[in-house]
């Protein structure tokens, strides 16, 4: 996942440098904006220059459309340079490479195209990153919990071949094994907060209905799998049956399945 977490961090950075850039646009274009704007004014200190920044934010950004969403790749391009040839500049067709270029268009001493006319297709060249961010975090989610699952279903099903050829205590350690990881993972998913440094199936069990995670009959249950865990765990008395073994495995089973 490291690689996804590389794309996520570069459309983190350009998302933010987007912002600043259309920040840095208005005022430089239309400061009156700026005056009126409610945003305070550490927001507007130490922006880009926006004549010898764009240029590259422009080119790793459209790189990151390109890969990640090329449906808008001619979009997002149609912001900084015209989709085709025009007739005439005006406002609805001003690009952001017109004012690169400081095109001004006038008529009877009017003007009808500027500069001030590409904050808009900055703004939504930015509009379209900070979406790519949301987007992608969403799919990285779908992966990761797509992985997970198939990890997973791999121990458990290696759990339930130890305990068919009599190994209950190795079978039911990995499917203790399974039902920590997978709790962990849940906690990480909710910003659950666990005060031990190396928590065991109870006290991640615990800290899920804490935080309404889970409801109490949940928590009932994954506490007798605990136990059942524990059974296979620590030498006692008695040793794990094969249907003891059979019951924790298939406990697990539903809660990775339900718990998420």
């Amino acid at each position: 996942m490291a690689g996804f977490e590389r794309y996520e961090k570069d459309i983190e950075r350009l998302a933010k440098q987007g912002g600043k850039l259309v920040l840095a646009m208005q005022r430089m274009y239309t400061p009156e904006s700026v005056a009126k704007s409610d945003l305070p004014e550490e927001d507007f200190k130490s922006l880009p220059d926006f004549h010898s920044t764009y240029q590259q934010w422009y080119s790793e950004a459209f790189a990151l459309v390109k890969q990640l969403i090329p449906e808008r790749e001619e979009d997002f391009r149609g912001y900084y340079i015209p989709k085709g040839v025009r007739k005439e500049i005006l406002f609805s067709n001003y690009t952001i490479s017109d004012a690169l270029r400081g095109t001004t268009i006038r008529h009877y001493g009017d003007i009808i195209a500027g500069p001030a006319s590409a904050v808009q297709p900055m703004y939504q060249q930015f509009n379209i990153i900070a979406g790519l961010l949301n987007r992608f975090r969403s799919t990285l989610y779908d992966i990761k919990t797509l992985v997970h699952a198939d990890i997973l279903d791999d121990e458990i099903q290696a759990a339930e071949e130890l305990n068919k050829k009599g190994f209950q205590r190795g079978a039911g350690a990995i499917a203790g094994v399974v039902l920590e990881g997978h709790l962990t993972a849940v906690c990480e998913r909710h910003n659950v907060s666990l005060r031990k440094k190396e928590p065991a199936i109870s006290d991640l069990n615990d800290a899920l209905k804490s935080a309404d995670v889970i409801e109490t009959a949940t928590w009932r249950f994954i506490q007798h799998l605990g136990d059942l865990r524990n059974k296979c765990d620590h030498k006692k008395q008695t040793d794990p049956t094969k249907a003891e073994v059979d019951e924790l495995i298939e406990g697990v089973r539903k809660i990775t399945k339900t718990v998420l």
